[in-house]
């Protein structure tokens, strides 16, 4: 299917792949950590790791004593507003279970991030109904 919606679910449209590209970006790198933190299945696990090495969203590193570690590559870095946009929603509809949720804040500041937003090529802020696709001819 040529269409990026799709190409991109195939490679990280799975709970796992974006849990794992998650907890990356918190500073999880060890296969041990990642199975800890996100209880998945080592099997599963392994699998999702090497899908998102292969395609270039993890690199995957040796270091002293043979301990394996993967990190965020640029791509993988590229992927957080997508991430960022999914917690909003989240935030906003679906209702916390128990305690306190993650909130992301500003490095500096330490002010919580606006909720991902449209904006145009100028940087007006658009609403879902100022958008629509252009297909190809």
């Amino acid at each position: 299917m040529n269409c990026s919606l799709a190409q991109t679910l195939n490679i990280v449209g799975e709970r796992w792949s974006l849990l794992i590209i998650r907890d990356a970006s918190f500073g999880v790198c060890r296969f041990d950590d990642f199975q800890k933190s996100l209880g998945v299945a080592r099997n599963m696990l392994s699998m999702r790791l090497k899908q998102l090495t292969l395609h270039g969203i993890l690199e995957k590193t040796i270091e002293e004593g043979n301990r394996t570690e993967y990190h965020l590559t640029q791509k993988g870095w590229d992927l957080m507003p997508v991430l960022l946009a999914m917690t909003h929603w989240g935030d906003k509809h679906v209702p916390a279970e128990k305690g306190e949720r993650v909130v992301f804040v500003d490095r500096d500041s330490g002010r919580p991030i606006e909720p991902m937003s449209i904006h145009d090529a100028d940087g007006k802020r658009l609403g879902v109904h100022d958008i629509r696709a252009r297909f190809p001819k």
